[in-house]
């Protein structure tokens, strides 16, 4: 057995944290959702409060009220070599104002005789002052540390400089100005994108909800669609048209469809597997061409964005209306620079089978003004792995010490690199192929939980496959009761009750995600969910019983699943 700390987590939803908006409706509700499609640990979803209605912030209330406390998250949950992406729901601010640092970082640009120059004249003009939520999380280093190293358009370090280097994220490498993997002095980054943007020019929550369950279904089926890379003689389609035909040799080289187009927007196609576009205003449906499940869909364009009403050229949020699993734009006046966009080779990375988070970050030199939204774990080209696992009971009731066997399957009789085990979302241990894992369930409290085992494909994409089972542990003899006592049809803007029952704890407390919605005092009661706490959509609740003797002699009732109207 592997050591915890070597894992090289990533690629899927052990690896990933939801950040949900605590005081926005359609924050709660696409997280709900996204939990469920993507089977997000519960313990993996952190909840913000932040108001709906600032769409925009500074870089200093970002860096105090949402990076820090999320990075704080991931080490207080010994999650720091387990994290590969960081997501926001909705809700969040887009644009990060970044006068502030950058009035700082002129400042100590000094002029003659030691004398400071002034912030109009010392700092370049195309290094524009607005920066992406999740442009500032990917590079959250640079970001915290007050670096104006974050600014530089050649700040990603992850970006892939060679045509036929791709490589899958992991969250605990580092990375060298060149792009190689060292063991000390280079950078870390997160993934990081928005499920979706619900304000202003944005998408309502039904539509990004749409776009994130057929993102789901495109994962490993390998498409028959076609990408089009549309080229005209406007600047924004000529900063990157040379590299159009290299993207689609590559891409036929994978059997993939592609195709170079004239015009301004793929016209009357109904196999819009991804598209790479350059054009101030776009109408897809007037386009008469269809977007397929899991494609990515990008357009250079100044304000693409830029969420806010009356800004002018067509948002993003055009793309994702109209099915796309990811889209992106910046959030101000990016200058026609080719290192803040990404490159047509994105279409060819997602090819190899990255999700849609690891195709954008290895395809954009300096991202800090890059919204993206859409389905960060989205991979339709990936080869997936078949896992099964011997030696665990079939009954699902657990006492002892087990000894588990993985095994896995890839399509091509390729081989398995290693086999990751999760407790509860937690990563606890690695092992190789052939190798074995042995759990001991006396550590763990009795009742209900949650068992992953992940099998790793091979380098360098890593894709990853998972055989997930609930179990229910009896060492200590702990019990537990609870269920929905509200009547259907349950509903978001009405209190839930629950009834719940464990004899000799000393507290019992309802758990939604990683926080606590509901506490009754006692071995026993009713406890009431206020109305509009939980979100709508599909929700799991977790109740336990707290004992008097720490973790092991809490109590775990089978999760309570519901959906809310």
């Amino acid at each position: 057995m592997i050591s915890a700390a070597s894992a090289l987590a990533g690629g899927g939803p052990e690896g990933l944290l939801l950040v949900v908006n605590l005081k926005s409706p359609a924050s709660l509700t696409i997280a709900n959702h996204y939990a469920q499609l993507r089977s997000i640990p519960p313990d993996n979803l952190i909840y913000l409060p932040w108001e709906p209605k600032r769409a925009t912030t500074d870089v200093d209330t970002f860096r105090r009220q949402i990076l820090l406390p999320v990075l704080q998250t991931i080490n207080s949950r010994r999650m720091a070599n387990q994290i590969d992406y960081i997501v926001y729901s909705s809700d969040f601010p887009w644009g990060i104002n970044l006068d502030g640092d950058i009035q700082r970082f002129a400042a100590k640009m000094s002029g003659p005789k030691g004398e400071k120059t002034s912030s109009t004249t010392a700092w370049p003009k195309f290094l524009t002052g607005v920066g992406s939520i999740n442009g500032l999380t990917y590079l959250w280093e640079e970001v915290m540390a007050r670096d104006q190293g974050y600014l530089d358009l050649r700040s990603n370090h992850y970006m892939r400089l060679l045509e036929n280097d791709t490589l899958g994220f992991r969250g605990n490498r580092q990375f060298s100005p060149v792009g190689e993997m060292v063991t000390a002095g280079g950078r870390r980054f997160f993934l990081s994108m928005m499920l979706g943007v619900t304000a202003g020019r944005g998408n309502s929550p039904t539509e990004v909800i749409d776009s994130l369950k057929r993102s789901a279904t495109a994962d490993g089926t390998h498409p028959k669609g076609t990408i089009y890379f549309v080229r005209n003689s406007d600047v924004r389609s000529r900063v990157r048209d040379k590299i159009f035909p290299e993207a689609v040799r590559q891409l036929k080289e994978l059997g993939v469809a592609a195709a170079i187009l004239q015009g301004t927007v793929p016209l009357n196609k109904d196999d819009v597997q991804g598209v790479v576009m350059g054009t101030a205003s776009f109408d897809w449906k007037a386009s008469g061409s269809t977007i397929l499940p899991g494609a990515m869909c990008g357009n250079f364009t100044s304000l693409g964005g830029v969420m806010s009403e009356g800004a002018g050229q067509t948002p993003m949020s055009e793309f994702i209306r109209y099915g796309a699993a990811g889209a992106s734009g910046t959030v101000v006046e990016p200058y026609a620079i080719a290192e803040k966009f990404p490159s047509p080779m994105i279409q060819v990375h997602y090819a190899r089978g990255c999700t849609l988070a690891e195709a954008y970050y290895q395809s954009v030199h300096g991202p800090y003004q890059l919204l993206i939204v859409g389905d960060p774990l989205c991979r339709p080209w990936a080869n997936i792995p078949n896992v099964t696992v011997h030696g665990f009971p079939p009954n699902k009731v657990v006492r002892g010490v087990l000894t588990l066997t993985p095994t896995a399957t890839l399509a091509h009789d390729e081989a398995i690199e290693r086999f990751g085990l999760y407790i509860d979302g937690l990563h606890v241990a690695e092992c190789r192929v052939g190798g074995t894992f042995s759990l001991n369930t006396e550590k763990l409290a009795d009742g209900w939980h949650e068992l992953r085992v992940v099998a790793v494909g091979p380098s360098p994409i890593e894709s990853q496959g998972r055989w997930v089972t609930p179990f229910r542990c009896d060492n200590h003899k702990r019990t537990i009761e609870a269920s929905v006592t509200t009547p259907s049809p349950l509903r978001a803007d009405a209190p839930i009750t629950i009834a719940a029952r464990s004899p000799g704890s000393t507290a019992i407390v309802v758990i939604q995600g990683s926080r606590v919605v509901g506490r009754q005092q006692g071995d026993s009661g009713q406890i009431e969910i206020p109305a509009g706490v939980l979100g709508a959509g599909p929700v799991t609740l977790r109740v336990a019983g707290v004992g008097q003797h720490g973790a092991t002699d809490t109590v775990l009732a089978k999760p309570l699943e519901l959906t809310l109207e």
